[in-house]
């Protein structure tokens, strides 16, 4: 198989991670097909010719309507504003190239099932940047769920909750408007607890739920007055799960002293789990077996025996980081190309992962239970 051509859209902290990704791939995978960092496109122009040269691509433009047709590049990473995500995508895929995009797919759900469609139809391979869900934490959790070591599952409880958006005084951007960010805490943060929820317990049928606006206008950064907060910085919804289940999602971005707390904790009739990304190298794990005096939560700390830790550090308790997760990610997508089967998660998972965050914001807005069978 070639080499496979990379571009990169966007060189902030998710276009650094997704470079460092494919740059590493296969030093610490292995089996993963031989990939090159092709073209990178930022503006203004020198911009990118700069970042090109620090992340190691062989040419920059500052047009990414030439970077998706150029020749070189078979796969296009997305990883600018939410905005942009839609023509971007839709260009890259009618090019028939593959695409690695950052969530959320898109402003709507409309254009993200657009975007599903197309790429379904063109037969390219996608990811989209749900990178917590390959934490081996996680596909450990998921194992064990599946497994019944904590029977049957009765209950989820999940929240997501980041402080920087917590001050009143931060002056407003583009995350802060509908037409530039779409969905607001649950576009930046609730999709990824969705995600989990999926990998956990199953698909959402119906919620119920409520959000607010905390801080409902910011300051300009110019100075010269303030700016409507068009969307949500808090949500939370009571859910119900296909199988029957159910629990309760929360999600703030204003939540004073929590940077990533990604947390969640699955109920079963034999015991529980629980998880935290802010220690994202553990798993806590309750069975009611034994003598009840000695009974109470064992730490799991992550290690070679949770695939694929083993490929980055042969000792447990040695932690993995964020950027490790995309490690795994980029290779899930290199590997997808190469055996021509579909990537985890594509764009098809991702747009039912974000048709519950739209029926959060839609059941808050019109203030009933909504199911997603209906969207």
């Amino acid at each position: 198989m070639k080499s496979l051509g990379i571009g990169l859209i966007g060189t902030g902290f998710m276009g650094k991670a997704h470079a460092l990704a494919f740059g590493a791939a296969k030093a610490v995978m292995g089996d993963v097909p031989d990939s090159h960092l092709a073209v990178l496109c930022d503006t203004p122009a020198d911009k990118a010719a700069q970042m090109a040269d620090q992340f190691g691509f062989a040419h920059a433009t500052d047009d990414w309507k030439s970077l998706v047709t150029n020749p070189d590049v078979d796969i296009v990473s997305i990883t600018t504003p939410n905005t942009l995500h839609f023509d971007m995508a839709i260009a890259a895929i009618k090019a028939g190239k593959h695409v690695y995009c950052e969530k959320p797919l898109a402003l709507t759900l409309d254009q993200a099932r657009e975007m599903r469609d197309t790429a379904r139809a063109a037969g390219v391979k996608t990811m989209v940047g749900y990178n917590y869900i390959k934490n081996p934490a996680f596909t450990h959790a998921c194992r064990l769920v599946q497994s019944g070591e904590i029977g049957d599952i009765v209950h989820f409880r999940g929240w997501v909750d980041e402080d920087y958006q917590a001050a009143p005084s931060l002056p407003w951007t583009w995350r802060a408007k509908l037409s530039d960010a779409g969905l607001g805490a649950l576009g930046d943060l609730g999709c990824h607890l969705v995600s989990m929820a999926y990998g956990l317990v199953g698909p959402i049928e119906s919620l119920i739920s409520d959000m607010q606006t905390v801080h409902a206008t910011r300051p300009l950064a110019d100075g010269t007055g303030r700016a409507n907060v068009e969307n949500e910085d808090t949500a939370s919804a009571l859910v119900r799960f296909a199988n029957g289940v159910q629990g309760s999602l929360s999600t703030s971005r204003s939540a004073w002293g929590r940077k990533n707390r990604l947390a969640w904790e699955v109920h079963g009739t034999k015991g529980m789990i629980c998880f935290d990304q802010e220690r994202m190298n553990e798993l806590q794990i309750y069975r009611n077996t034994g003598d009840t005096s000695q009974q109470g939560f064992t730490t799991i700390l992550t290690g070679p025996e949770h695939p694929p830790y083993g490929q980055f550090c042969p000792a447990p308790g040695h932690q993995l980081g964020f950027n490790d997760l995309k490690v795994i990610e980029a290779t899930a997508l290199l590997r997808a190309i190469r055996d021509k089967h579909a990537a985890y998660p594509d764009f098809d998972h991702a747009y039912e992962f974000e048709k519950t965050i739209h029926a959060i914001a839609q059941s808050a807005r019109d203030g009933l239970r909504v199911s997603l069978s209906d969207l």
